[in-house]
């Protein structure tokens, strides 16, 4: 699951390897409490990846599914230990297997599920 590898990669040590799973004109939105960030190329998200705050996260993903090229996954953010919100994200993966378009949504109000 090529959003699981991403995940993976954007909570590791070097973010900047996510950039290896997306394709040159990726497309995303990201949805955060505070407004949202949107590009159009992997340029753009490498620009949205240089702007975000070092901290200690990770993404606990609890549910993911796959339908043809797109993937889902929801879970919760960790921040230092602590729970600070929700995601529900969503890819479209190109035929090479990469993603090609990224839509996610984060919230500190609602969740969609319990965190087991």
């Amino acid at each position: 699951m090529v959003l699981r590898a991403y995940m993976a990669a954007m909570d590791g040590q070097d973010p900047d390897k996510a950039l290896e799973l997306l394709e040159p004109d990726f497309r995303f939105l990201i949805a955060l409490p505070g407004g949202q960030r949107a590009g159009e190329s992997r340029e753009d998200f490498a620009g949205y990846i240089a702007g975000r705050a070092a901290v200690e996260r990770t993404h606990e993903i609890v549910r993911h599914a796959v339908d043809g090229d797109v993937e889902t996954v929801y879970g919760f953010v960790i921040e230092k230990g602590a729970t600070t919100g929700a995601f529900l994200s969503a890819a479209q993966i190109s035929p090479a297997g990469l993603m090609s378009r990224y839509q996610s949504f984060f919230t500190t109000d609602f969740d969609l599920v319990d965190r087991p």
